[in-house]
């Protein structure tokens, strides 16, 4: 059963509670941390150490954290939380594929990831027509093009052009 003051809350319930119980647990979690990351100088002033401040704003998040938690009408998890949950879940996909991305380029090369991922992508994303296919490879190959000739920017080689003969290999690594 509804309290009078769960009621009379204007805002939106969901993802209330999951946020504010995330935010001090994370808060809590760095200023835990502080000890390790920072230091406290031995000859510096109290309010130049490089441990003060951060400590202030941490320590800042953990009490704002705590007291929204504190000031929520409810406490309770509704099915409303969960669904925005997995919302904000969701989002972890798409940086799962960039780092998967990030770490093949290495490997495969910049231009055969390139052709993979960007058409693997657009069709996660419901570009699924044999139009938008071919665009995305052709703008794979444009980006790689683009970005390793004329853009120059030094992408490292795939450890696999290292099985090609020579020349090949030289024009992989350089350009491709």
């Amino acid at each position: 059963m509804a309290t009078e003051r769960e009621r009379r809350f204007a805002g939106p319930r969901r993802g209330q509670l999951v946020f504010a119980l995330g935010f001090v647990v994370l808060s809590l979690l760095l200023l835990v941390q502080i000890g390790d990351q920072t230091i406290w100088a031995a000859k510096a002033e109290f309010f130049a150490q490089p441990r003060f401040w951060p400590a202030v704003g941490l320590g800042g998040m953990v009490a704002m954290g705590a007291l929204h938690l504190y000031r929520l009408p409810w406490r309770r998890f509704t099915v409303n939380d969960r669904v925005e949950l997995r919302r904000w879940a969701a989002v972890l996909e798409y940086a799962l594929w960039f780092m998967a991305y990030v770490l093949l380029v290495p490997v495969l090369g910049y231009l055969p990831v390139t052709l993979v991922f960007v058409p693997l992508l657009s069709w996660r994303m419901g570009y699924r027509s044999r139009f938008m296919m071919i665009t995305s490879i052709v703008f794979a190959v444009a980006v790689v093009v683009l970005f390793k000739s004329f853009l120059g920017v030094k992408i490292p080689g795939g450890a696999i052009y290292e099985y090609l003969p020579g020349a090949l290999r030289s024009f992989f690594i350089l350009n491709l």
